[in-house]
């Protein structure tokens, strides 16, 4: 917020110094001062309303093996941090999950296709560590403020407004192909070790996961390639990551499955 505050008064500094448009860096500054007084909680409204475009867009399984198995999986995970977690199943060929800032996660068949059930979970609990460490509130919170929604959130005068179909459905893409740093990535992957220790899972099982969709990014079609992409960091320190896992496993006692 105070990087937000700084940026936008610099620029109107430069207003008495430079020959710059006035009136459009004053606009510029009302829309994101005005992004600032939107809470989390009304994020995460939008955030629901992204889910229920995805989902109307997408085929939901609601029966049979593999909601049986993702029942399984996550039985006993129901909220993190205080967020209630829902899950469902896509049915989607793609190697995919995806964790939302109001606590929705989507597994895709195709994820379930290539991964055990523990596997899995160390996928889920990675995600699902983006979404306790706030990482997808926040990247959420930027591609609303810098997408067509920041005009119409401004036009209210409070924050709040009912977004478009279109504008939510833009923002649900950018949710699902949303980018994390490389110290986000790391944070995520300890979030998950620990949670599976605290499911009595074996951590080795995320670094296997880990191998896996490195080998699927390197030898996959091109769609797996690019959900793998979008569901991973695309920074080529995936093996560090696995051997980070690997070794911290190994260190706290853990015999590789």
């Amino acid at each position: 917020m105070k990087k937000l505050l700084l940026i936008i008064t610099t620029a109107l500094a430069l207003c008495s110094c430079a020959s710059l448009n006035q009136a459009r860096l004053m606009q510029s500054g009302t829309k994101a001062l005005q992004a600032l007084s939107i809470s989390d909680a009304q994020i995460k409204e939008y955030v629901t309303q992204s889910v229920a475009q995805l989902d109307a867009q997408n085929t939901i399984i609601t029966s049979g093996t593999y909601v049986t198995r993702l029942n399984k999986i996550t039985k006993g995970l129901t909220q993190v941090d205080g967020t209630p977690l829902t899950f469902k199943v896509y049915k989607n060929s793609e190697v995919n999950a995806f964790a939302c800032a109001d606590g929705n996660v989507r597994v895709y068949t195709g994820l379930l296709d290539v991964m055990t059930d523990e596997e899995a979970l160390g996928v889920i609990g990675h995600e699902v560590g983006h979404v306790a460490l706030k990482h997808t509130l926040n990247a959420y919170k930027m591609s609303l403020f810098s997408s067509a929604a920041m005009d119409i959130l401004a036009s209210t005068g409070n924050g709040v407004a009912a977004l478009t179909d279109s504008v939510l459905g833009q923002l649900a893409e950018q949710m699902i192909s949303a980018k994390f740093s490389r110290k986000q990535e790391t944070e995520a992957d300890d979030f998950a070790y620990s949670f599976l220790a605290s499911q009595k899972k074996n951590p080795y099982y995320m670094a296997m996961a880990f191998e896996k969709l490195l080998d699927k990014s390197q030898s996959g079609t091109s769609t797996q390639v690019s959900s793998i992409a979008n569901l991973f960091s695309s920074h080529p320190d995936t093996q560090s990551r696995i051997d980070r896992v690997n070794k911290k496993a190994a260190a706290d006692g853990y015999v590789r499955p």
